[in-house]
């Protein structure tokens, strides 16, 4: 690991490298090395999410996502991406854990995941259980293939910011930045964290109601990852969606409510806290902080 002073000291065509097992959007790096080197973290940072966000296209983010082995894949993480085995198989290390069976549906399903939208599964599975990608790669097998790549592009963008952190030994607090959107369940009638709910972050898109992110709810009832680090959502309306009809037979319920669909507006750039208190028959919410 080097400091961006060190990152900065290296030729061009290390410096290039280095990103390109970042991200491996060739627009992206060709970019991003036209304003190298970097004065400074939070211009590093500024640069790598307008870049991606505002002047890559979706076949720049296609191209991204040959770059990554499949998840659970654990033997082409050696032959197939030899320049980021090392990485890639710390930030699928949980996969590794799981049981078999685990394993061969997570295969099972990447392939028709792949047949289905023709790119691979893209999850930031740093912290996540093989179960909960399992049950994301579940959900999102659901999408529409322009949702996927959506969903997608946020992901990448997360692996891209844990890549640079492990290039480079950045302190500045916007790699660590709370996500502007997060959630907390609360299963009321149990008094305890509804664990391993499905929630879509949706967006208003094209006349439809479109997913832009996705997360499963951790052992303590949170997803605090929707959004990358810094990235905030325009001011409008948009949607969380929980899926708590697999939660409640989980646990043996019959629950009233297949799914909890929340309203909210986005005024601004503050944290924007949106928890779920639920019970089999009844549920409430309420802006947190």
């Amino acid at each position: 690991m080097q400091s961006l002073k060190e990152f900065n000291g290296q030729t061009k065509k290390q410096a290039k490298e280095a990103l390109f097992n970042c991200c491996g959007s060739k627009k992206w790096v060709n970019k991003m090395m036209s304003h190298f080197p970097f004065k400074n973290e939070l211009q590093l940072y500024n640069h790598a999410r307008e870049i991606w966000y505002e002047e890559c296209k979706p076949k720049d983010y296609l191209e991204a996502f040959t770059h990554h082995p499949k998840i659970g894949d654990v033997k082409s993480l050696t032959e197939k991406f030899a320049s980021t085995s090392n990485w890639a198989s710390k930030e699928q290390g949980r996969v590794e854990e799981a049981t078999k069976e685990t394993i061969q549906e997570l295969a099972e399903k990447n392939k028709a995941y792949e047949k289905k939208n023709g790119f691979i599964f893209i999850v930031c599975a740093t912290g996540k259980s093989a179960d909960e990608m399992l049950d994301l790669l579940t959900y999102r097998l659901m999408h529409s293939k322009e949702e996927e790549i959506n969903v997608a592009m946020g992901e990448q963008f997360k692996i891209t910011l844990i890549r640079l952190n492990k290039l480079m030994k950045l302190k500045h607090e916007i790699w660590n930045v709370v996500s502007h959107i997060t959630t907390h369940v609360l299963d009321t009638s149990k008094g305890f964290p509804g664990r391993y709910i499905q929630v879509q972050l949706k967006e208003f898109k094209n006349n439809q109601w479109l997913t832009k992110s996705m997360g499963v709810t951790n052992a303590d009832g949170r997803v605090p990852d929707l959004l990358p680090p810094g990235v905030f959502l325009e001011k409008g309306n948009y949607q969380m969606v929980f899926n708590t009809e697999d939660y409640f037979k989980l646990y043996g319920f019959k629950g009233f409510y297949p799914r909890v669909c929340i309203d909210f507006t986005v005024f601004d750039k503050s944290h924007y806290h949106v928890p779920l208190l639920i019970n089999p028959f009844g549920y409430s919410t309420y802006r947190g902080s």
